[in-house]
């Protein structure tokens, strides 16, 4: 309501202005859309949940679609068979990044992999992280930590079970997959579950989350950049100087402790690996740079997965058959095993794969993607999409497309026995990680955490809701930002099995 406001009085203001604009007047060559309005565009079909007002404009003006955003030109795509052509065709022409202003904080998008254009920084960064972090060697390698930190998951909710207390599913998903990462970057923990001082970071990373996340005014009117009428910039740079210090911390503790004559032994984690790359001269890579890559690994790794697991737990709960079926499976892999679910039983475990590609179809992580940007004037299916014009896959309009998905509204794990439909990036109509050269390079991470944290929790716990409310009074409203939360935290109380 507050952004409608000001976009109101914005328009108003700045109506005298508007004196050589010719209204309603398109671009022919540019796809259909809404009729823009003077000075504001079409701001206000968007509303507060733009994946959705954008599914229900594309029903009428088809599944590429442009609009006017104040100033700026954007593009919807809402099909598997358009979104091929730009994430796969001509992925180059699109591989260049649209920036929102609350991300120009601590000049982030100078050093971001997300943001950077698809060039030598940007090919630096990407063949860091597939080397030194996200390889199959380098998973493998760390699938032991990953093991331990879910064991201490388990412990915890272990401990709610027997004091009969309420577990908020996706704070616990966020602190495993926070000392996941935290340990394989720097051999630490960044957080506890129930220490109120380790959560400093953990509330940071959120607080800066749900900034990025909302629509900021001056992107639509650049001209109002300078003055950060929103303040999201100020609070932005808040939060992420905040970041940015515990890292700088973390690393020059290792460099103080790498420097002393009595260090025998290195972590071997991927803070060293960084520092001994750059004594090797082989890339330049500045403390600045991996205070900023830490940045992107950290904020992108562990929002997109614990309000995935949240997500998948609501849906089990919902459908208590589901669930079932999906624990029965895990107990016959498990059969004579006291251990919690390992990576190497996940090929085994279809239907919990499939409970989780069903949740990823519903539930996008980020509903239209990291927003792309033309770098040049491309042709798409007849119509002209001009340089510079943002880019936006709605992929959860995709996902819920009666024409590629029976029942799209409803929860069918099935589904995805009877295909062989993957998240990889080669199947349009379910790409929730992306497609092409900017697909999401942690993918393989998220992939393997999601099913061991899941089937794990079901394996050892059943779940039941507090205060006599029914699994189908479960609030499903979803909160829009740069990942899709939902409104009301899931609480749920743990069983043991």
């Amino acid at each position: 309501m507050d952004f409608l406001i000001a976009t109101l009085l914005f328009s108003s203001f700045l109506a005298f202005a508007y004196v050589i604009i010719i209204s309603g007047r398109r671009n022919s060559r540019l796809p259909p859309g809404p009729f823009p309005l003077p000075v504001i565009g079409n701001l206000l079909c968007l509303g507060d949940k733009p994946h959705h007002s954008l599914a229900t404009l594309s029903k009428r003006y088809g599944p590429l679609m442009s609009l006017k955003l104040g100033s700026r030109t954007t593009v919807v795509v809402s099909s598997p068979d358009i979104a091929k052509k730009f994430f796969q065709k001509h992925d180059h022409f699109f591989s260049s990044r649209s920036i929102p202003d609350s991300v120009r904080v601590v000049d982030h998008e100078k050093y971001s992999i997300v943001f950077l254009p698809a060039e030598d920084q940007w090919r630096k960064l990407r063949k860091i992280c597939k080397e030194y972090i996200f390889s199959v060697q380098r998973l493998d390698a760390n699938e032991l930590l990953r093991r331990k930190k879910v064991e201490e998951l388990l412990d915890h909710v272990s401990g709610c079970c027997t004091n009969q207390k309420d577990v908020n599913i996706g704070g616990i998903a966020f602190t495993t997959t926070l000392n996941v990462l935290s340990n394989v970057m720097f051999s630490m923990d960044l957080a506890q579950y129930d220490s109120v001082s380790s959560t400093e970071f953990k509330d940071t990373v959120r607080a800066l989350m749900e900034v990025i996340g909302k629509p900021s005014i001056s992107d639509f009117f650049p001209i109002l950049k300078p003055f950060d009428p929103q303040g999201f910039v100020r609070q932005g740079n808040a939060y992420g100087k905040k970041i940015l210090s515990i890292f700088d911390t973390v690393i020059n503790q290792r460099l103080q402790t790498r420097s002393s004559s009595s260090l025998k032994e290195t972590n071997n984690d991927v803070l060293d690996l960084l520092l001994n790359l750059n004594q090797k001269n082989e890339v330049r890579f500045t403390q600045n740079d991996m205070g900023h890559l830490f940045f992107d690994l950290f904020i992108a790794g562990t929002d997109t997965t614990s309000s995935t697991l949240e997500w998948v737990m609501t849906e089990l709960i919902r459908n208590p058959e589901k669930l079932e079926t999906a624990r029965l499976e895990v107990i016959k892999i498990m059969k004579n095993k006291k251990d919690i679910v390992q990576e190497s039983d996940i090929s085994q475990l279809p239907y919990l794969q499939a409970v989780i590609k069903e949740t990823l179809r519903l539930h996008p992580p980020v509903p239209f993607l990291v927003p792309h940007q033309a770098i040049c004037d491309t042709e798409i299916h007849g119509y002209m999409v001009p340089k510079n014009a943002q880019v936006l896959c709605n992929v959860w309009a995709m996902g819920r497309d009666s024409k590629f998905w029976s029942c799209p509204e409803t929860f069918l794990p099935e589904r995805f026995l009877e295909v062989k439909i993957d998240y990889k990036g080669q199947d349009f109509e379910f790409i929730p990680f992306g497609a092409g050269r900017r697909i999401c390079p942690g993918l393989n991470l998220a992939h393997r955490m999601l099913h061991i944290m899941l089937g794990s929790l079901i394996l050892k716990f059943d779940w039941k809701l507090g205060g006599n409310i029914s699994a189908q009074d479960i609030d499903m409203d979803e909160r829009f930002g740069f990942t899709l939360q939902k409104s009301a935290p899931l609480k749920a109380i743990p069983l043991r099995m």
